[in-house]
């Protein structure tokens, strides 16, 4: 008889990675998510010290099966935590060597839910093409929070990953996105990496049209956390200064 292979679950960590301070855990996910986390030995990440950074604060509330050093954790290769899996053309099936062997695996970003804004859609493909039964928690998901915050439609919306950093670039590109918003009524996410907030935030200030609503949302899910949906007009009349060192997410439409 074979060994019945073990699933592989997607457990999101807090929305505080690189933050001054720390939500409780218990804040932000639920006792069920923990628990899983508390109990998998092998696990799939994209930085091995962030996980166990994470896993440490999870062993406060629910104890771990063995030292933390003793866990079994694999980084994703640096490419693709530098640039992302999403294209399909990682194979990860060698990572999921535990679960064909009947272990469960977790699947880990730094922050928020894997695959999701974040690498490890590769993993989860892959597991798919395995057999492997694929599980995802509940914890937070900056993407959703920072839209039922917006006010613009949740009904239609895209996210659109990062803009161009080149500044000609990154303007034609938020001309395309405000176009297919105003035509389609259909809400447009993208994020940026921290330090370079400011410098979107003025690049949409300088190209969206006066009556176009602009949302920008961070810190979500921390005590600091800001959320403001204006027409850009209202923008700037009263900029908002943001925070350079935590990540945001930006939304425009209707």
């Amino acid at each position: 008889m074979s060994t019945p292979m073990g699933k592989l679950y997607l457990v999101p960590a807090p929305l505080d990675f690189g933050c001054a301070t720390q939500t409780p855990l218990t804040d932000v996910l639920p006792q069920g998510t923990l628990a899983v986390a508390a109990r998998l030995q092998h696990w799939v990440c994209e930085n091995a010290k962030s996980a166990r950074a994470y896993l440490k604060r999870v062993n406060e509330f629910h104890p771990l099966p063995c030292p933390i050093q003793a866990l079994q954790i694999q980084e994703l290769p640096r490419e693709v935590h530098k640039k992302g899996d999403h294209g399909g053309t990682f194979d990860a099936r060698p990572l999921l060597g535990a679960a064909l062997a009947g272990h469960d695996v977790g699947l880990l970003s730094e922050a928020g839910m894997p695959a999701v804004a974040d690498p490890g859609s590769s993993v989860v493909r892959s597991a798919h093409e395995l057999g492997i039964e694929v599980v995802p928690l509940v914890g937070p998901v900056s993407l959703l929070l920072a839209l039922a915050a917006s006010g613009l439609s949740g009904q239609n919306f895209a996210f659109v990953g990062y803009l161009p950093q080149d500044a000609a670039a990154r303007t034609q590109r938020i001309k395309e996105l405000e176009a297919l918003a105003l035509k389609t009524g259909q809400t447009q996410l993208f994020i940026e990496t921290p330090y370079r907030n400011t410098a979107l935030l003025d690049a949409l200030l300088r190209t969206l049209q006066p009556t176009t609503r602009l949302a920008v949302s961070s810190g979500l899910t921390l005590a600091s956390a800001h959320n403001r949906s204006d027409s850009a007009r209202q923008w700037k009349q009263q900029t908002t200064a943001l925070d350079n060192n935590t990540p945001a997410v930006f939304s425009i439409g209707r």
